[in-house]
């Protein structure tokens, strides 16, 4: 991170580490979750739909290759990309067969291919499967980062959320990536209405202490068909406002060291799968009024760490 910068960009850690802009290419597996088969729970987390978040991702019926070539053909066309990642995004891509979970990774190995990108949960990490990466990576020369959903660092956000892990799990799969030579990218809801600003900073704490090398942030979105909608329907809970997501984002990004790259400052869903979305505002709109708070604030990512440090 540089001076003139607000915060870690995502792009900007991709540039320095590939040499040129680098996309993401969102891999649809037919899969499903120890929170929805009943191994952990049968409901899945109350916040996500059967789509999981797979909104904007091609059909599931399609191999590896073809979702890889066609967006290769679409991106590297549209934008002049050369480079990309390889992102296994929906459900939870540790929890299948081992044998099928070997032949998807290695069906990601292709030309322009620079990296794969594996989201999962927490408690779904096993030295078995690590070591299939760990195996792609030497033989096929991609890096490799795991994206794990932790949402929350308060662990009775997490039950009242029905996540089916604790932070404690999170930790410990955290030690067990880090045995590797992977990044780590952890998913934070910075805005679940049990939660309040002490709980952001707590979740910057121990990102630092980690070392976890990755960000992504989300505000909370009430998907149709979840749990949550009937809860929201019957004012079960509230949902904080945008300008208090907004100041929680600036907070949370204030403790976060410098080292951390930031992949988003908020998600997105389509309007018509959802019935509370961002406040009704672009993704993108709420992105610039963070920045802008930021610098009429003049402040930065890290700003109060360095400050404690001094």
């Amino acid at each position: 991170m540089n001076e003139e910068e607000l915060y870690y960009k995502y792009s900007h850690y991709l540039r320095q580490k590939y040499g040129e802009k680098v996309y993401k290419l969102p891999v649809n597996l037919n899969i499903s979750c120890p929170n929805r088969d009943g191994t952990v729970g049968t409901k899945g987390c109350y916040f996500c739909s059967d789509l999981g978040t797979g909104f904007e991702m091609l059909n599931c019926e399609k191999s590896v290759e073809q979702q890889l070539l066609e967006n290769i053909d679409y991106i590297g066309k549209r934008y002049g990309a050369n480079k990309f990642i390889a992102y296994f995004q929906n459900y939870t891509n540790t929890y299948m067969p081992i044998d099928d979970f070997k032949q998807y990774m290695n069906d990601a190995c292709r030309d322009r291919i620079v990296e794969i990108d594996v989201s999962t949960r927490p408690d779904c990490i096993s030295r078995e499967y690590l070591e299939v990466l760990k195996e792609i990576y030497i033989k096929n020369n991609i890096n490799i980062t795991i994206e794990l959903g932790l949402q929350t660092t308060n662990d009775e956000s997490l039950v009242k959320i029905n996540r089916g892990h604790n932070v404690q799990d999170f930790i410990d799969a955290v030690n067990l990536i880090k045995e590797y030579p992977f990044d780590i990218c952890v998913h934070l809801i910075l805005n679940l209405p049990w939660d309040n600003d002490q709980d952001a900073i707590n979740s910057a704490m121990l990102i630092n202490e980690l070392e976890i090398k990755q960000v992504k942030l989300h505000a909370l979105y009430i998907a149709k068909g979840t749990v949550f909608e009937d809860m929201y329907a019957n004012k079960c809970f509230e949902l904080c406002s945008k300008e208090e997501y907004i100041n929680r984002v600036v907070l949370f990004l204030e403790n976060l060291s410098t080292l951390v790259a930031v992949q988003r400052l908020i998600g997105r869903a389509p309007k018509e799968e959802t019935v509370f979305c961002n406040w009704n505002t672009s993704w993108w709109k709420i992105r610039d009024e963070i920045e802008n708070k930021m610098r009429e604030m003049k402040t930065y990512q890290g700003k109060r760490r360095l400050t404690d440090e001094e």
